[in-house]
């Protein structure tokens, strides 16, 4: 899995102008899924994004999860996380995992990361627009497969 995470003040998805999940504070997550991916890797990527201390205490140091805060994660699928980008001007998703096991394991991804957090979700596959307001900006990107 390859992960986006986005600390974010406010951010929100929508599809064909209706808005389908929004949230306050906490994380924007862009997901990726690739055919080498198991439950192992939803395992460490739940506890990764849901214990991650990257939101400012009182001193302003980064010493908080999104649990701490009590935020909330609006996470996104999003099989361009593995573009082959080496050859040509075109980018080629054969990295990305098929649809219907992409579709499986990025459900049981938020379900599991929902028992810790509250969740929200674009549409899986679908053409959508993401808003969001970057609080930092931080981003950081988390690969299941690199240690």
């Amino acid at each position: 899995m390859k992960i986006v995470i986005q600390r974010v003040s406010e951010a929100s998805v929508s599809i064909d102008g209706k808005i389908m999940g929004a949230i306050q504070q906490g994380l924007l997550l862009l997901v990726g899924i690739c055919p080498e991916d198991v439950q192992e890797d939803i395992d460490y990527a739940v506890r990764k994004i849901s214990q991650m201390r990257i939101f400012s205490d009182k001193e302003g140091k980064m010493n908080l999860s999104v649990q701490d805060i009590g935020g909330q994660i609006l996470s996104i699928s999003q099989f361009t996380l593995f573009a082959d980008t080496k050859k040509g001007n075109r980018p080629a998703f054969t990295g990305a995992a098929k649809p219907d096991m992409a579709a499986r394991l990025y459900e049981q991804f938020n379900q599991q990361l929902a028992i810790h957090l509250p969740v929200q979700t674009g549409e899986f596959g679908a053409d959508m627009k993401v808003s969001l307001v970057n609080d930092g900006p931080v981003t950081i990107i988390l690969d299941t497969k690199t240690p």
